[in-house]
């Protein structure tokens, strides 16, 4: 049976994903710090763009449960972006 192939190296997905794992953790450090408010803008758009960037990778690279981690947090994040826009 032949085993699937890894997609080419691609310096843009190398650094989306090195993005969104840095907008993650910073998004955590801000608000477990209090740096910003838990429901502040500021973090969801850095989860959402966080959770896009490192579950373009994991789509890339056929990590599915990753993938899935990815794109609910990235669901959950622009709930919270839109409740912050609406308020």
């Amino acid at each position: 049976m032949n085993e699937p192939q890894a997609p080419p190296f691609s310096l843009v997905a190398e650094i989306t994903g090195w993005y969104g794992t840095l907008a993650i953790l910073g998004a955590y450090a801000l608000s477990s710090l209090e740096a910003l408010p838990a429901a502040s803008p500021v973090l969801a758009v850095m989860n959402l763009t966080g959770g896009l960037g490192v579950a373009w990778v994991c789509w890339r690279k056929r990590t599915w449960q990753a993938f899935g981690l990815e794109v609910v947090w990235s669901v959950i994040a622009a709930i919270a972006l839109l409740r912050a826009w609406l308020a």
